[in-house]
């Protein structure tokens, strides 16, 4: 099997990270590469990093080509710019998956509330499917158009998911206290992302107002089953790559630490990217650096009757570029590990 991919947005960061997976494809062929900042260039001259490794140069969208061209296309654009490529691929047997926020909640009201953007393809929100494996599986399967998760829902969701299936939990105690490396605000220039504005800095961001927020939320209650309400706070931390959430809660009834473990065992048995630490280990972002696992460490405090769940996640990999070819593997068939497998990099 040849699947031939395009990558709209490949110069961002999502979409060299896309690159660097593919490179090592077995199944893939990478046909074209679009930008708006470096067409003709080749690639390896844009990220250095990957030179012999591609042999593409940035190219200037054409979207009749890439259609006609590909089996597959990512979208890895600012919310707001996959809405208009989704209309023209609808119904042309290319699978389509946006690394951007445009598919993600399945309410354009709400879309709208939090991005301030007029979303111009609603008719396609009931066919796109929210792209987080290990709750979707089964619908990314049959789907043209998946929604990459966030980086911080993808982490926030995965901790929780557990606990609300069962329903050992209160669901309006949930606090998600979450922290990012500086690559997760992009590439572009921005003061905040400067060396000497975060070197040595920490600090909070977006309280009460993160857009991830009503994300996190609608998965979160598609597995409880109701509508639920997070407190969700984001930092940014002076690394580069990572994310790393603690997650608390207040349990509804007394509960033993190692059932709570064996529950999260359980639940994620069969993932081959959520790895439930053992007993006296909690997540660190380096355990995870440039991998796509999500890992989980999980604490009862008796005293106070919560739970603490720590999960880490490299937010460029399993946070982004990682599950979107995690999923572009479920929708072809193939093993979802194909050129994902393997540990990260430590230290």
């Amino acid at each position: 099997m040849t699947i031939r991919v395009g990558i709209i947005g490949a110069t961002g960061y999502t979409g060299a990270e896309l690159v660097r997976i593919l490179s090592r494809h077995p199944e893939v062929e990478l046909v074209a590469l679009t930008t708006k900042s470096y067409i003709g260039k080749p690639f390896w001259e844009v990220y250095p990093h990957l030179y012999k490794h591609n042999d593409l140069a940035g190219e200037e969208m054409n979207l009749p080509y890439l259609l006609e061209s590909c089996d597959a296309i990512f979208v890895a654009l600012p919310h707001g710019h996959a809405m208009p490529i989704a209309l023209e691929a609808a119904g042309r047997g290319v699978k389509l998956i946006d690394l951007g926020a445009d598919f993600r909640l399945f309410d354009y009201r709400v879309y709208e509330k939090w991005y301030k953007v007029e979303h111009k393809a609603r008719e396609l929100l009931p066919t796109a499917v929210y792209g987080l494996p290990e709750l979707h599986r089964e619908k990314i399967k049959d789907a043209w158009l998946v929604a990459n998760p966030g980086c911080y829902p993808t982490s926030a969701i995965l901790a929780l998911a557990p606990l609300l299936e069962k329903k050992l939990i209160d669901p309006g105690t949930i606090i998600i206290d979450s922290k990012s490396g500086v690559s997760g605000s992009g590439r572009g220039l921005s003061l905040g992302a400067h060396f000497s504005e975060v070197n040595e800095n920490f600090k909070a961001y977006n309280v009460a107002v993160h857009r991830h927020t009503p994300e996190i939320e609608q998965e979160l209650g598609r597995v409880l089953g109701e509508e639920i309400t997070v407190s969700f706070t984001p930092h940014l931390l002076p690394v580069t790559r990572g994310i790393l959430s603690t997650v608390y809660a207040r349990l509804k009834s007394p509960i033993e630490q190692e059932q709570v473990r064996s529950l999260y065992l359980d639940y994620y048995r069969n993932e081959l990217f959520v790895r439930v630490m053992p007993e006296g280990f909690l997540p660190q972002t380096k355990w995870v650096a440039g991998t796509n696992h999500c890992d989980l460490g999980v604490t009862v405090d008796p005293r106070t009757g919560r739970v603490i769940v720590v999960s880490a996640i490299d937010n460029v990999v399993k946070g982004a570029s990682g599950q979107a070819v995690q999923n572009l593997n479920i929708l072809f068939g193939l093993p979802e590990d194909t050129a994902l497998a393997g540990p990260g990099l430590y230290p």
